[in-house]
Protein backbone atom coordinates (compact mmCIF):
# COMPACT_ATOMS: atom_id res chain seq x y z
CA UNK A 1 0.00 0.00 0.00
CA UNK A 2 1.08 3.52 -0.64
CA UNK A 3 -0.17 6.83 -0.45
CA UNK A 4 0.71 9.67 -2.69
CA UNK A 5 -0.25 13.73 -2.25
CA UNK A 6 0.53 16.38 -4.35
CA UNK A 7 -1.82 19.44 -3.42
CA UNK A 8 -0.58 22.01 -6.02
CA UNK A 9 -0.16 18.88 -9.05
CA UNK A 10 -3.99 17.24 -8.12
CA UNK A 11 -5.32 19.20 -5.22
CA UNK A 12 -5.99 17.99 -1.64
CA UNK A 13 -6.26 14.42 -1.94
CA UNK A 14 -4.54 11.25 -0.76
CA UNK A 15 -4.57 8.87 -3.39
CA UNK A 16 -4.42 5.20 -1.71
CA UNK A 17 -2.98 2.79 -4.02
CA UNK A 18 -3.63 -1.24 -3.05
CA UNK A 19 -2.98 -2.52 -6.61
CA UNK A 20 -2.21 -1.25 -10.03
CA UNK A 21 -5.19 -0.32 -11.36
CA UNK A 22 -6.00 -1.14 -15.16
CA UNK A 23 -7.42 2.47 -16.15
CA UNK A 24 -9.81 0.53 -18.76
CA UNK A 25 -10.80 -1.88 -16.34
CA UNK A 26 -12.69 -0.19 -12.87
CA UNK A 27 -15.30 0.94 -11.47
CA UNK A 28 -15.90 3.48 -8.86
CA UNK A 29 -18.13 4.29 -5.54
CA UNK A 30 -18.14 7.61 -4.17
CA UNK A 31 -19.77 8.35 -0.43
CA UNK A 32 -18.67 12.00 0.67
CA UNK A 33 -15.10 12.98 -0.18
CA UNK A 34 -14.02 8.80 0.17
CA UNK A 35 -13.89 7.12 -3.54
CA UNK A 36 -13.45 3.41 -3.91
CA UNK A 37 -11.83 2.16 -6.58
CA UNK A 38 -12.69 -1.73 -8.22
CA UNK A 39 -11.03 -3.80 -10.92
CA UNK A 40 -14.19 -4.84 -12.74
CA UNK A 41 -13.27 -8.10 -13.53
CA UNK A 42 -12.09 -9.22 -10.74
CA UNK A 43 -14.03 -7.17 -7.96
CA UNK A 44 -10.59 -6.35 -5.98
CA UNK A 45 -10.55 -3.06 -4.48
CA UNK A 46 -7.21 -1.58 -5.90
CA UNK A 47 -7.26 1.80 -4.22
CA UNK A 48 -9.36 5.01 -3.08
CA UNK A 49 -9.36 8.69 -3.32
CA UNK A 50 -9.68 10.74 -0.20
CA UNK A 51 -10.66 14.03 -1.13
CA UNK A 52 -10.33 16.91 1.37
CA UNK A 53 -7.57 15.00 3.19
CA UNK A 54 -6.43 17.95 5.48
CA UNK A 55 -9.86 18.13 6.61
CA UNK A 56 -9.37 14.55 8.24
CA UNK A 57 -5.02 14.64 8.64
CA UNK A 58 -2.53 17.36 9.54
CA UNK A 59 0.66 16.46 7.79
CA UNK A 60 3.97 17.90 6.58
CA UNK A 61 4.22 15.51 3.33
CA UNK A 62 3.51 18.61 0.85
CA UNK A 63 4.74 16.47 -2.50
CA UNK A 64 5.40 12.70 -3.13
CA UNK A 65 4.99 9.90 -1.11
CA UNK A 66 3.18 10.03 2.29
CA UNK A 67 4.71 8.24 5.12
CA UNK A 68 2.84 5.20 6.50
CA UNK A 69 2.75 4.55 10.50
CA UNK A 70 0.66 2.33 12.19
CA UNK A 71 -1.64 5.09 13.45
CA UNK A 72 -1.88 6.94 10.33
CA UNK A 73 -3.48 2.98 9.30
CA UNK A 74 -5.91 2.69 11.90
CA UNK A 75 -7.02 6.32 11.35
CA UNK A 76 -8.05 5.33 7.21
CA UNK A 77 -9.46 2.35 8.49
CA UNK A 78 -11.82 4.30 10.93
CA UNK A 79 -12.50 6.85 8.45
CA UNK A 80 -13.41 4.20 5.93
CA UNK A 81 -15.97 2.23 7.75
CA UNK A 82 -17.57 5.71 8.84
CA UNK A 83 -18.04 6.02 5.20
CA UNK A 84 -19.97 2.77 5.04
CA UNK A 85 -17.35 0.63 3.35
CA UNK A 86 -16.10 -2.68 5.21
CA UNK A 87 -12.77 -2.90 3.48
CA UNK A 88 -9.66 -2.79 5.79
CA UNK A 89 -6.52 -1.33 4.45
CA UNK A 90 -3.20 -3.87 5.56
CA UNK A 91 -0.12 -1.79 5.64
CA UNK A 92 3.75 -3.58 4.82
CA UNK A 93 5.76 -1.12 7.53
CA UNK A 94 9.05 -2.71 6.63
CA UNK A 95 11.91 -0.82 4.60
CA UNK A 96 11.56 -1.28 1.55
CA UNK A 97 15.12 -0.63 0.33
CA UNK A 98 17.05 -2.89 1.92
CA UNK A 99 20.63 -4.01 1.36
CA UNK A 100 20.72 -7.45 -0.07
CA UNK A 101 23.65 -10.02 -0.97
CA UNK A 102 23.82 -11.76 -4.37
CA UNK A 103 23.88 -15.11 -3.78
CA UNK A 104 24.02 -16.35 -7.36
CA UNK A 105 23.85 -15.20 -10.89
CA UNK A 106 23.10 -17.08 -13.93
CA UNK A 107 22.94 -15.74 -17.56
CA UNK A 108 19.29 -15.47 -18.63
CA UNK A 109 18.49 -18.07 -21.04
CA UNK A 110 16.22 -16.02 -23.37
CA UNK A 111 18.40 -12.26 -23.22
CA UNK A 112 22.16 -12.14 -23.55
CA UNK A 113 21.33 -8.34 -21.84
CA UNK A 114 19.78 -10.11 -18.15
CA UNK A 115 20.55 -12.15 -15.36
CA UNK A 116 18.74 -13.93 -12.84
CA UNK A 117 20.07 -13.48 -9.35
CA UNK A 118 19.61 -14.78 -6.36
CA UNK A 119 19.60 -12.38 -3.71
CA UNK A 120 19.25 -12.67 0.21
CA UNK A 121 17.84 -10.14 2.13
CA UNK A 122 17.98 -11.14 5.13
CA UNK A 123 14.29 -12.10 5.78
CA UNK A 124 13.79 -13.93 2.85
CA UNK A 125 15.63 -14.79 -1.10
CA UNK A 126 14.42 -13.14 -4.16
CA UNK A 127 14.70 -13.87 -7.32
CA UNK A 128 15.17 -10.63 -9.46
CA UNK A 129 16.20 -10.27 -13.27
CA UNK A 130 19.09 -7.68 -13.60
CA UNK A 131 20.21 -5.91 -16.90
CA UNK A 132 23.67 -4.25 -15.38
CA UNK A 133 26.35 -5.89 -16.32
CA UNK A 134 28.54 -5.14 -13.35
CA UNK A 135 26.36 -7.84 -10.93
CA UNK A 136 28.02 -10.64 -9.44
CA UNK A 137 27.35 -13.15 -6.87
CA UNK A 138 29.13 -12.05 -3.73
CA UNK A 139 28.06 -8.03 -3.92
CA UNK A 140 25.65 -6.29 -1.46
CA UNK A 141 23.61 -4.26 -3.07
CA UNK A 142 20.75 -2.09 -2.37
CA UNK A 143 16.98 -3.77 -3.17
CA UNK A 144 13.82 -1.98 -4.28
CA UNK A 145 11.39 -4.98 -2.55
CA UNK A 146 7.43 -5.01 -4.04
CA UNK A 147 5.52 -1.85 -3.14
CA UNK A 148 8.87 0.58 -3.09
CA UNK A 149 8.55 3.69 -5.03
CA UNK A 150 11.14 5.11 -6.65
CA UNK A 151 12.22 8.69 -6.54
CA UNK A 152 10.98 9.09 -10.01
CA UNK A 153 7.30 7.76 -8.99
CA UNK A 154 7.40 4.48 -10.57
CA UNK A 155 6.37 2.05 -7.84
CA UNK A 156 8.25 -1.28 -8.20
CA UNK A 157 5.85 -4.36 -8.84
CA UNK A 158 6.04 -7.99 -9.74
CA UNK A 159 7.38 -8.71 -13.13
CA UNK A 160 7.82 -11.25 -15.72
CA UNK A 161 11.21 -10.39 -18.20
CA UNK A 162 11.21 -13.10 -21.01
CA UNK A 163 9.59 -15.69 -18.88
CA UNK A 164 11.54 -15.31 -15.80
CA UNK A 165 9.51 -13.74 -12.68
CA UNK A 166 11.50 -11.15 -10.87
CA UNK A 167 10.10 -10.31 -7.79
CA UNK A 168 11.99 -6.69 -7.15
CA UNK A 169 14.86 -4.61 -8.58
CA UNK A 170 18.70 -4.00 -7.98
CA UNK A 171 19.35 -0.43 -7.93
CA UNK A 172 22.12 1.62 -9.46
CA UNK A 173 23.36 5.22 -7.37
CA UNK A 174 21.50 6.78 -10.04
CA UNK A 175 18.18 4.82 -10.20
CA UNK A 176 18.23 6.43 -6.46
CA UNK A 177 18.95 9.94 -6.85
CA UNK A 178 22.49 9.93 -4.84
CA UNK A 179 24.42 12.96 -5.13
CA UNK A 180 27.32 12.51 -7.38
CA UNK A 181 25.61 9.18 -9.20
CA UNK A 182 28.27 7.88 -11.71
CA UNK A 183 26.71 8.63 -15.20
CA UNK A 184 28.15 5.08 -16.89
CA UNK A 185 25.20 2.51 -16.28
CA UNK A 186 25.70 -0.13 -13.30
CA UNK A 187 24.11 -1.30 -10.04
CA UNK A 188 25.60 0.58 -6.87
CA UNK A 189 27.87 -1.69 -5.31
CA UNK A 190 28.07 -1.94 -1.52
CA UNK A 191 30.81 -1.78 0.93
CA UNK A 192 31.06 -5.06 3.09
CA UNK A 193 30.48 -3.20 6.12
CA UNK A 194 26.51 -2.85 5.59
CA UNK A 195 24.99 -5.68 7.10
CA UNK A 196 22.52 -7.95 5.17
CA UNK A 197 18.55 -7.27 5.51
CA UNK A 198 19.15 -3.35 7.26
CA UNK A 199 17.07 -1.02 5.82
CA UNK A 200 19.17 1.31 3.23
CA UNK A 201 18.30 5.08 3.37
CA UNK A 202 18.83 8.04 1.01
Amino acid sequence: MNIFYNKEGIGDTFLISLKPVDMENFTYEKKEDLVKIVNSETGETVGFNLFNASKYFSFTTKKGLVNLSEELVASLNELIKKHGFSDELIADLSPKFVVGFVEQKEKHPQADKLSICKVNIGTEMLQIVCGARNVEAGQKVVVAKIGAVMPNGLVIQPAELRGVPSQGMICSARELGLPNAPQKKGILVLEDTYTVGEEYKF
